[in-house]
């Protein structure tokens, strides 16, 4: 059995890597940090036992994805983790950092699920793991662009959810959706979470686990789970007034 994992060289991507690995899946590393995918490769080879490759790959770019897919076949599980995020008012951050939000969080998800799933529709076996966030079920003031991306990453599953349905389909695909949890991600979206962050390991774990029994919605932590509900009864001004006060609190300036 052979994982593709992206956005591997750190926080969930590489604990979703080492809990794969616990299970003697063939791992294929994704990320564009060379040293931390090369360490990790190593790492898991010496304590696991298992086949192990890593390619540095900027998936930003869609034309990188594509010919990702062309060197890697025969996969049975896809996990798109790779995502980048920022902070700011929407007018006022650089519409760069927006592409890259976009090419990366949307446009890669995008294409990596579609090739992959034609792939395991052929086969009429496999799972795709697309890595959103608690974010994606309500508006986000103060990280717009990110927040979209992650609604993007929940409508188009539960959009490929019912289409495999309705084939009949063994091929299986779920979204992770957390909240805060402590990895690079929060440096790098200049962040900081007032409320307790959950590690990436038990995320992972977690993720891994209930991926594996057809789980759809994957929701890690009891508060998560109530914010996930709330964001579905409460009215959407609301719930963008909440964020907006959320997001300021949290503001890393």
């Amino acid at each position: 059995m052979k994982v593709l994992v992206t956005g591997a060289s750190s926080g969930i991507g590489r604990d979703i890597a080492r809990e794969f690995a616990k299970r003697d899946y063939e791992i294929v590393l994704v990320a564009r940090n060379v040293e931390r995918l090369e360490a990790l490769k190593e790492e898991l080879k010496k304590e696991y036992k298992v086949k192990v490759e890593y390619l540095s790959v900027d998936l930003s770019k869609r034309e990188n994805c594509i010919d990702l897919h062309s060197k890697v076949k025969d996969v049975d599980v896809l996990v798109n983790n790779a995502g980048l995020g920022d902070f700011g008012e929407f007018s006022e951050t650089e519409l760069t950092k927006d592409f890259s939000i976009i090419d990366t969080n949307i446009t890669s998800v995008h294409v990596l699920t579609k090739l992959y799933l034609k792939d395991m529709k052929e086969k009429n076996i496999g799972r795709i793991l697309n890595v959103a966030s608690i974010a994606g079920f309500m508006p986000g003031p103060l990280m717009a662009t990110y927040y979209a991306s992650k609604n993007y990453i929940v409508r188009l599953s539960e959009a490929i959810r019912e289409e495999l349905h309705k084939a009949k389909s063994n091929v299986k695909i779920s979204i992770l959706c957390p909240g805060p949890v402590k990895t690079n991600f929060n440096n790098v979206a200049n962040v900081k979470f007032e409320i307790s962050s959950l590690s990436s390991e038990y995320v992972a774990r977690y993720a891994v686990e209930k991926l594996l029994k057809n789980k759809f919605y994957i929701v890690p932590g009891a508060m998560i789970k109530v914010g996930k509900c709330l964001a579905k009864i409460v009215p959407t001004p609301i719930v963008s007034k909440v964020c907006y006060k959320m997001q300021k609190r949290k503001e890393g300036k």
